[in-house]
């Protein structure tokens, strides 16, 4: 993408970012791109994750069973409602075919 294909207000705000002079011009070359990091082995990606799910804060068996109840009833009451409305909106539209 050149200069030439941003608009005034982009141009702006480069330039209030300072990467634009007054004139127009870049004022910084762009950033390099990142050297390739070296991949791991599969026995260190494992032994890493396995460390790090040693810090996860896992729930209680009380506070899995009572987030349980609450999704479960929570999903039972949407689903009520969208077919109560399913319901209404088909006998609505029997009326307007009939």
């Amino acid at each position: 993408m050149s200069l030439d294909d941003l608009n005034r207000e982009q141009k702006r705000q480069l330039k209030r970012q300072g990467a634009l002079n007054d004139q127009g011009q870049p004022t910084r070359a762009p950033a390099p791109r990142p050297a390739k990091k070296e991949r791991v082995g599969i026995v260190q990606y494992l032994r890493e994750v396995r460390d790090e799910m040693r810090k996860v804060a896992w729930p209680k068996a009380p506070e899995v069973r009572r987030f349980s109840i609450i999704v479960l009833v929570t999903v039972v009451l949407y689903t009520a409602y969208v077919f109560g409305l399913d319901s209404l909106f088909g006998v609505l539209s029997g009326w307007l075919y009939d």
